[in-house]
């Protein structure tokens, strides 16, 4: 485990996952989001998703944005990386993503756990986290990086910050567009969809069988989060 704690502190659809994505990358072991956490949150109790984020090397999407001075305070010298987006496109994104759905860790982050209604609220949360995120770490250049992955921000500026080395592969772009597919892209989503329900689950039941890892799991969210869906039917 890595003894600087990296905690990227982007609102949600800034480009959290493939942030996170280039931390595993860089060797860090990375927790995600975790809905989860919003039974304990929305009870005012922080001490136990900031006790569970002990445990991993670095943290991305949320409830962890949302708790960055917590995390500053409980574990000092740690790495934040402020991810940032148009907030127009940012709406956008949400709503795309989010539609008319319900989630307790909404409710925690704005207040009103849908969207739908609501977006003037969210989109002033949005704005609210970034003017409080760079007064709070105002002066403190060496802990803050405001990575914009739109414009281009990739290996360079982040593995400067970090005091890595620069891989040799390309930065990741995770949960891209369909509308962001080149033509091989396409033509792999296209050969996905045609793979039918049975043989997805049989892929992943075979590489339980061989010990090999969930790729649904790399941010080591994936039990807890099919966990709560079964406790919420």
């Amino acid at each position: 485990m890595q003894e600087q704690k990296v905690i990227c502190i982007g609102w949600h659809k800034t480009g959290t996952t493939t942030l996170g994505d280039a931390l595993l990358i860089l060797g860090y072991r990375v927790l995600g989001a975790r809905l989860d956490m919003a039974e304990y949150l929305l009870r005012e109790d922080t001490q136990t998703p900031i006790a569970l984020a002990g445990n991993f090397d670095a943290l991305q999407d949320v409830p962890w944005n949302a708790l960055y001075q917590e995390l500053d305070q409980t574990y000092p010298g740690s790495k934040f990386i402020l991810t940032v987006r148009d907030e127009n496109k940012w709406l956008e994104s949400a709503q795309k993503h989010f539609k008319e759905t319900y989630t307790p860790m909404r409710e925690w982050l704005y207040g009103e756990g849908v969207l739908l209604g609501n977006e003037a609220l969210y989109l002033e949360r949005f704005r609210q986290h970034y003017q409080e995120v760079t007064s709070y770490f105002a002066g403190r250049e060496d802990d803050l990086l405001v990575l914009d992955l739109t414009a281009g921000d990739k290996w360079e500026k982040l593995c400067t910050f970090l005091g890595q080395p620069i891989p040799e592969r390309a930065f990741p772009h995770s949960n891209k567009g369909k509308h962001q597919y080149n033509r091989i892209e396409k033509l792999v989503d296209q050969l996905k969809s045609l793979i039918p329900m049975p043989l997805r689950l049989l892929r992943m039941r075979l590489l339980r069988l061989l010990g090999q890892p969930d790729p649904r799991n790399r941010f080591s969210n994936r039990q807890a989060h099919d966990q709560m869906r079964e406790r919420r039917k």
